[in-house]
């Protein structure tokens, strides 16, 4: 029995390391070619005959060394030679990074999105800079974007600073020139990480109002935390772009994307949401943050989603100048109705 568990961990190994290093190079520092893609067929090949050569005695021993040697060079390769860049050909909508200076309790944001749409992808691109004053700084929403079934959502932080002053932040992977997203791809190093910081009318209404193929349904709550938690979490996400503004770093599908950001950029708060199987699940955060009594309200869960869906009211405000007003109508229903109660 013994013989056979390490029998059957050691073709799971061969087999998981195959697959990843065939991948790994496949899909190289963002360029495929023809020597790419025979590389790959070469090691998967190798691979093959190594997990074969289990069966043999003879040869087994051999080829593994042989094997351990080659992945072991592809690793060091991918780690070391495969750098991120911020000087590649992007995507229109990506071509700007953000960056802010601080100046005591005021923030500047350049490069802050605005972008306007006449369909998905056909748009003008235009960016705008604003001072923020920290003190103004009042909450923080979060969207919650599904297309594909209840357990994946796309997660958007937006800062209220009063005075119907928003600012979302979208952190996203970074595309080059046609180039779509891939999940596989996103385990690769593929892509870049960005934080996109825009206006509402333009990250928001994108899903809205504009992504058709799949559609895409749209979910916000207000998440109640204390001013100067607020204040550490706007914080941070400012150093974590300015640091991707001077040092770029690679989007990773599971260890560094839209959600599992936003939770380490929580870390900086005392107490903050422990780490959860749906923090991975993301479209399970609402629910997960509802539990840990994260949301401002008292309504039941089921009652509060279907007040937080939003794409009916960002379809009729569109272009409307107070957008981001229009859209929290069910927030203030929500107020209303807990008053009453």
């Amino acid at each position: 029995m013994l013989k056979f568990i390490k029998a059957s961990l050691l073709v799971l190994a061969l087999t998981g390391t195959t697959v990843w290093a065939v991948l790994a190079v496949y899909f190289g520092d963002s360029h495929n070619s023809m020597v790419q893609t025979s590389v790959a067929a070469v090691i998967g090949l190798f691979g093959l005959v190594t997990l074969v050569s289990l069966g043999f005695s003879r040869w087994r021993k051999r080829l593994l060394v042989v094997y351990s040697i080659l992945f072991a060079a592809i690793l060091y390769w991918w780690l070391f030679a495969i750098k991120p860049s911020n000087e590649r050909q992007w995507q229109p909508d990506l071509a700007k990074l953000p960056y802010a200076i601080i100046d005591g309790d005021t923030v500047t944001v350049h490069n802050i999105r605005n972008i306007d749409y006449r369909s998905e992808f056909d748009f003008s691109p235009a960016y705008y800079s604003k001072t923020y004053d920290l003190n103004k700084l009042e909450g923080i929403d979060l969207f919650a974007v599904y297309w594909m079934g209840p357990a994946i959502a796309h997660t958007i932080i937006s800062f209220n600073f009063g005075d119907k002053d928003y600012l979302a932040v979208s952190i996203e992977a970074r595309k080059e020139l046609n180039e779509g997203y891939s999940t596989i791809k996103g385990f690769f190093r593929q892509y870049e990480l960005t934080y996109i910081v825009a206006d509402e009318r333009d990250v928001i209404r994108l899903r809205t109002n504009y992504r058709k193929e799949p559609p895409e349904d749209v979910y916000l709550y207000r998440i109640k935390p204390n001013k100067e938690s607020a204040r550490r979490l706007f914080l941070e996400y400012i150093r974590k772009i300015n640091e991707l503004h001077e040092n770029p770093a690679f989007y990773n599908t599971l260890l560094d994307n839209c959600t599992t950001a936003i939770w380490f950029n929580t870390r900086v708060n005392p107490g903050h949401l422990p780490f959860s199987w749906k923090i991975l699940l993301s479209g399970y955060l609402p629910e997960y943050i509802y539990e840990s009594n994260g949301l401002a309200t008292r309504l039941p869960f089921e009652e509060l989603q279907r007040l937080a869906h939003i794409n009916p009211m960002a379809q009729a405000a569109d272009q409307s100048p107070d957008f981001s007003q229009r859209i929290r109508a069910n927030i203030e229903l929500n107020k209303t109705i807990q008053s009453a109660r």
